[in-house]
This record gives structure tokens, sequence and C-alpha cells, in this order.
């Protein structure tokens, strides 16, 4: 496994955290099985903020029911501070790009309902000051009496995310959740998670087909072959130094050879025929 030549690692990796190894899956179908996964090893820091990238059916989504505890790899294993995942659990939380929002709930019920199920040790005055704090850093407190057919699209992923932090998980796990936004609401959220993420400092498993949110939001990029038999093709360091600012890593003349990486693995490399 390659790591991009025009990239730097800013400081000593940590200690692996979330682990794959020699992982594998293969799924039965009619057509007989498939394999969707092979030689997956990759080591995740403690807080650090990871993005895979690549193109459709290429195991992304693979990956991260592994890590959600969905789904469990057909060979080799999946750990998290050396435990195998073998089920899904609090310390785990996935946002959707769908949402995935009781519609007879507020905003501050689908929020307070997780944590009450995720956080039992906070009695009602604790659990409210959590909520009302998440609610705050994702701008939703003028909205927390609405229900989700009441809110924008935007506001209502705020809501999912706001949902998930709140119950301080290990792994915060992302299946492209700004996918379906406009690009200024896209470019807003991209921001406020960064400010949740640095206050509570999860490990973060993010898909994404942005090469631009990749490089604005993660540490490292993992970018996957195609499929089947879909594996690690690279993996690329993202050298930016934080808090960041779109505005400035774009003036930075390393982004710009790093996106120019980036795309000619996608689309030169590894082009798929139906993208």
């Amino acid at each position: 496994m390659t790591r991009a030549p025009l990239s730097t690692t800013t400081e000593a990796r940590k200690q692996a955290y979330l682990t794959f190894n020699n992982v594998g899956q293969v799924f039965n179908t009619q057509r007989g099985p498939f394999e969707a996964l092979k030689e997956i090893n990759l080591e995740v820091a403690q807080g650090e903020f990871i993005c895979v990238i690549g193109h459709s059916g290429c195991g992304k989504s693979t990956l991260l029911n592994m890590v959600s505890g969905f789904l469990q790899p057909s060979s080799g294993s999946v750990t998290l501070n050396d435990v195998p995942i073998d089920r899904p659990g609090p310390d785990r939380m996935v946002v959707f790009q769908n949402y995935s929002l009781l519609p007879w709930k507020t905003v501050e019920q689908n929020v307070d309902l997780a944590v009450k199920a995720a956080r039992p040790e906070l009695d009602a005055a604790a659990r409210a000051k959590t909520v009302e704090h998440h609610l705050e850093m994702v701008g939703l407190m003028e909205a927390r009496q609405k229900r989700p057919a009441q809110i924008s699209g935007g506001m209502r992923q705020r809501v999912a995310i706001a949902r998930a932090l709140a119950v301080r998980p290990e792994v915060l796990v992302l299946d492209e959740p700004f996918g379906a936004l406009d690009a200024i609401t896209k470019e807003e959220l991209q921001e406020e998670l960064l400010a949740i993420w640095r206050e509570h400092k999860p490990t973060v498993l993010m898909i994404t087909h942005d090469i631009d949110e990749a490089l604005f939001l993660s540490d490292r990029i993992v970018m996957m072959t195609n499929g089947p038999s879909a594996t690690i093709g690279e993996i690329m360091d993202v050298p930016f130094e934080r808090p960041r600012r779109f505005e400035t890593i774009q003036d930075d003349p390393r982004y710009g050879q790093l996106r120019n990486h980036a795309l000619d693995f996608l689309y030169r490399r590894y082009a798929h025929d139906d993208d």
C-alpha cells in the first residue's frame, strides 16, 4: 500500500485505536459468491478524522457497516481498542444522508431520546443541558420545538449531527451526510461539524464523493480501488494545520497538488465506466 508522494505526515502516528486487519467481505448472491472487499488493512488513531473516497461499488458503505456493527467481515477482523466489533453500540454513532429522524418527535425530543438511551447516568436536568448545548452548537435552539417536516433538509441534518454527538460516542460514522445539501448549507455544516469534533474529538470515519470536502475535514484520505474485490489503493495524508478555514487551505499550494493527485487516482488510474 502506497502513500501520496505529495503529502507529509505532520506528527508521529498514534497507537492504533480502530483497526481493520486483513478484512474481506463476500456476499452470497443468486449468481454465486460476490467478493466486495479484500485485504483491507487500516489503522486509525483515537481522535483521528478519516475520509473514505472511491467510486460507487467500491465497498465504502460495507466498511462503515462493519465499524457500526451492522455487518461482520467474512474474513479478518475489525477491532475497537483491541476488542472485536460484533454488534451495534452507543460508543459508535451513525449519521446517514437521509437524516433518519423520528417524524412525530420535535427537534429537541429527537436528540433527547438518543441521549436518554445512551447515557442513562444523566439525570433529567443534566440531560436537558446536554441537549441544549448541542442544539446551540448547530444553531437550532429556535427550532427546538419543531418537527422534522417543519424544517429544511440542512436543519434536519443538523439535528442528526447534534443527536449523534450528544451521546459522546467514541467513534462517529458519517455516510455522505452532506451529499443531498446545497453548496452553501454544506459548507456551513462542515464548519459546524469540525467545531463539535474539536470539542469532543471522537474518532471519525466518513464517506464522501467530494475531494474538496475530504481535504477540508480529514487528517487522512483513504482512496479505494474499484469493486468487485475492492481494496485500499492509497492513503493520502492531509497536512493542513487545525483549526482550518476552507478559503485559507485553498490558497496553500499543496492544496492543488493534493487535489490533483486524488483526481488522478479516481479518474485516470481507477476510472469508472459509470461515472
